[in-house]
């Protein structure tokens, strides 16, 4: 089969959205018998006809219409790589937007986040935190680059969405020294009746955890829910309960805050995601927090 001539590929495409060989001519400034040879031309080498006439119009015929279809992505994706193009020589002072889901704990967005802080010339970091449909209808605006979430959405949401797997983990269990050293001690069967500070209702880690209370027969008392992770660490850091963090946080945790790790459960992983729009992003900052979650923050989970 002869190679796709993706001149004339482009010309039929600008007749099958201007509906006539005249006003296609005039776009690409042609003469209208030159554009008829051209389409012939591809007919002849695709052995098939995209047109009929109906009248004094042209119509595509059914494999017009598939062939109207490829078109269409074709030079939608020629579109998009000129855009990228564009967004990556701008992106040298171009501010790098970032969602954050309320339910990803802030200690490991920064870990994620602070490569792009790395790069010279470093961009300006823009972070909003909130809900995740929220921030996905800004992304489906152009107004944020990347959402950082603890899932990647399965249809639940209108709009399109690349997700990117940044990494997984399993969990650890902590609490503040005072809470946690009584609790050390034959996990975790020590669970059962201890405070418990649970996560909310849209943190994806919850119903795991859950599960997993329920498999070992725990009834932990549960003090407070909480959407905002930072909100239950200071919970947890008063003594209030213990808590669940995905295990890549936790060392920095029981480091900075002094909490101390209970126990861990390696069998309930948590997974982040990378949302981007139906339009990726070109910004050099999404691909050095890409990077570096993979070949850093959770090259050993």
């Amino acid at each position: 089969m002869e190679r796709l001539n993706y001149r004339q590929l482009q010309q039929f495409w600008a007749v099958a959205r201007a509906g006539s060989l005249r006003a296609a001519a005039e776009q690409l400034d042609l003469a209208p018998q030159t554009l008829s040879s051209q389409i012939a031309v591809l007919e002849h080498s695709l052995g098939t006809a995209l047109f009929q006439r109906v009248g004094r119009r042209l119509e595509l015929t059914e494999a017009g219409r598939m062939v109207r279809s490829y078109a269409d992505e074709i030079f939608g994706l020629g579109d998009e790589l000129l855009e990228a193009v564009g967004e990556a020589r701008l992106a040298r002072v171009r501010p790098l937007r970032v969602g954050v889901a309320e339910v990803v704990p802030k200690s490991l967005a920064y870990e994620l986040l602070s490569p792009a802080l790395a790069l010279e010339p470093a961009p300006r970091l823009q972070c909003r935190e909130d809900s995740l449909p929220r921030l996905l209808a800004e992304l489906a605006l152009h107004r944020l680059d990347l959402v950082i979430s603890d899932h990647a959405p399965q249809g639940e949401y209108e709009i399109k969405v690349h997700a990117t797997l940044l990494g997984e983990c399993g969990t650890a269990i902590l609490a503040a020294p005072a809470l946690a050293e009584p609790l050390r001690a034959g996990f975790p069967r020590s669970l059962h009746g201890a405070p418990m500070l649970m996560p909310g209702v849209d943190s994806r880690v919850r119903a795991g955890l859950q599960r997993w209370l329920d498999t070992h027969k725990l009834r932990p008392r549960i003090v407070a829910e909480f959407e905002d992770s930072a909100l239950m660490k200071a919970f947890g850091a008063a003594g209030a309960g213990f808590f669940a963090v995905p295990a890549v946080v936790a060392a920095d945790l029981c480091t900075r805050q002094g909490m101390v790790e209970i126990g861990r459960v390696e069998d309930l992983r948590q997974r982040f995601h990378a949302l981007a729009g139906p339009r990726r992003s070109g910004h050099p900052g999404v691909q050095a927090v890409l990077e570096a979650a993979r070949d850093r923050l959770f090259a050993d989970a």
